[in-house]
């Protein structure tokens, strides 16, 4: 064999091994996957294009040996037969700390799936910024987070953190579509408990400041935590099962021959009596087909549920009131939840679903003190601004401005069906009985008897659907067997949905 290229050879392989065998070694002891290990499970075999594994820039220290590929492992492959981008930080190389090149190759990965319209995966295991290279490093910090902002709305971007996630580091995922966290071995903060500490004399750990359970059940700053990466990455290929590669394209469509068969075990899914709590879950699930749902931010605000599903073979986005939590009221959590699933689905053509059993805005000093209006207003926002296909399905309750926020025909929604179990009201019926008859019943002898006489009679001339249908609110007024087979043959029409709006920048969030 002919050593011409021993050397070339030579230099690739010690290029190929990162740290070296010695730091792969303490990688996989602390139970973690290394850079090129995360890549070749996210992307089909043999598919995986490099880029930048010559980069140099160095640590910074004088006479310290160059960095193996800057510490980053960036190119492009395929997931599942489709072309993505994607890049993994190498923690066994110098920490997998962020310097001037390091950065340079996360944006040229970045920029590629912009210029090319393809997702972006980023798989985050750093230390941080390289203080070597003092204003250098920011810098880069500062590049990463500017091109994440390019990407965003264009093509979907999706976070892995699957180790130390800390300080500036943090922000970069945060601007990204979605985020998947690792149980075992992530960590995501802005100031470490060291920092705290020093700041505060607090001692607290690292998983209690910045694990995967705090970031998906108390900040919501994540959307999807797994036990380990095999499992992220796994949640990873779902996630991108429903995403169009870009936003000038549909979602995948798949394949669906079966017969549209009403569904008789749905007319006994949602109790009779209003009172009473039922797991919205279960309808999701006989909706969609094969009762597969990907569910995002299942831990966070959970008055509300969110995710993906498909209806013959079309991607949806269902957004669906939670009966079991706060009797499915939108409080601030829920309302931010909601909100940024229904502009991610609208930036992605991915039509919506919204199933309502809302009794309202979750009252309280302290919902009124942390905003609700500001954040309730997030929803009726995304909602309207939504040109996406709207279709509402009103399950049982539907008060006020709740009622509004879940996307009812005059924000925008294209079909609202409603069950004969719904109410649609400016308030509930006991509430409405208190308020119009007050004088009545503090002169009663049984205001309990007569409450309950006034909250049906006003339940049957006003919080029913025929009402709502009568005064073209609703659409139809539908046995609940048939919502299936409805919502589908609505979406087959409503996909060539047109939605002129007047020109403009963007519109003005409240945030």
């Amino acid at each position: 064999m002919s050593s011409r290229f021993s050397d070339l050879d030579q230099r690739r392989r010690e290029l190929l091994l990162g740290g070296g065998a010695e730091k792969i070694e303490k990688q996989h002891r602390q139970g973690k996957l290394t850079a090129r290990e995360r890549l070749g499970l996210l992307l089909d075999p043999e598919s995986f294009v490099e880029f930048g594994l010559w980069a140099q820039g160095g640590s910074g220290e004088p006479g310290a040996k160059p960095l193996a590929a800057e510490g980053v492992v960036t190119g492009k492959g395929w997931v599942d037969g489709r072309a993505v981008y994607a890049f993994s930080q190498d923690f066994t190389v110098g920490g997998g700390s962020v310097g001037k090149i390091h950065a340079a190759k996360i944006c040229e990965c970045l920029k590629g799936a912009l210029r090319t319209g393809l997702p972006v995966v980023g798989f985050n295991d750093s230390g941080g910024a390289r203080i070597q290279e003092g204003v250098e490093a920011l810098s880069g910090y500062g590049q990463i987070f500017y091109t994440n902002t390019l990407l965003s709305g264009v093509v979907p971007q999706i976070s892995v953190i699957a180790g130390p996630c800390a300080g500036g580091a943090a922000y970069s995922p945060a601007l990204t579509d979605f985020i998947v966290m690792v149980q075992e071995s992530a960590k995501m903060f802005i100031a470490g408990p060291d920092v705290i500490r020093a700041a505060t004399g607090e001692v607290i750990s690292d998983e209690a400041l910045g694990g995967a359970r705090v970031h998906a059940e108390v900040s919501g700053n994540i959307h999807f935590s797994a036990p380990d990466e095999r499992a992220a990455i796994a949640t990873v290929k779902a996630l991108l099962s429903y995403l169009p590669a870009n936003n000038l394209e549909s979602p995948p469509d798949v394949a669906f021959e079966a017969p549209l068969l009403d569904d008789d075990a749905m007319d006994e899914i949602v109790p009779e009596d209003p009172r009473k709590a039922y797991e919205v879950r279960d309808v999701i699930r006989r909706l969609v087909d094969g009762g597969t749902f990907l569910e995002v931010q299942d831990a966070f605000g959970k008055s509300i549920v969110v995710g993906f599903g498909r209806l013959g073979g079309m991607v949806v986005g269902v957004v669906a009131n939670q009966p079991m939590h706060l009797a499915g009221s939108l409080d601030m959590d829920a309302s931010d939840k909601a909100a940024r699933f229904v502009r991610t689905c609208n930036v992605f053509n991915i039509p919506l679903v919204t199933l309502v059993d809302v009794p309202g805005f979750l009252p309280g000093v302290a919902q009124e003190h942390g905003g609700i209006i500001r954040h309730g207003a997030k929803m009726l926002f995304a909602y309207s601004a939504a040109t996406v296909p709207k279709m509402t399905v009103i399950l049982r309750k539907a008060y006020g401005g709740a009622y509004l926020a879940m996307c009812s025909k005059d924000l925008g929604a294209d079909s609202v069906l409603a069950w004969p179990t719904a109410e649609i009201a400016v308030m509930g019926p006991e509430g409405a009985a208190r308020i119009l008859h007050r004088r009545e019943l503090e002169a009663a002898t049984d205001k309990n008897a007569l409450l309950a006489e006034k909250a049906a009679e006003y339940r049957r001339l006003h919080a029913n659907p025929y009402r709502a249908a009568a005064a073209l609110y609703v659409d139809d007024v539908i046995r609940p067997s048939w919502t299936r087979r409805l919502l589908i043959e609505r979406l087959v029409t409503l996909r060539a949905k047109r939605d002129l709006r007047p020109q403009k920048k963007h519109g003005n969030i409240p945030m």
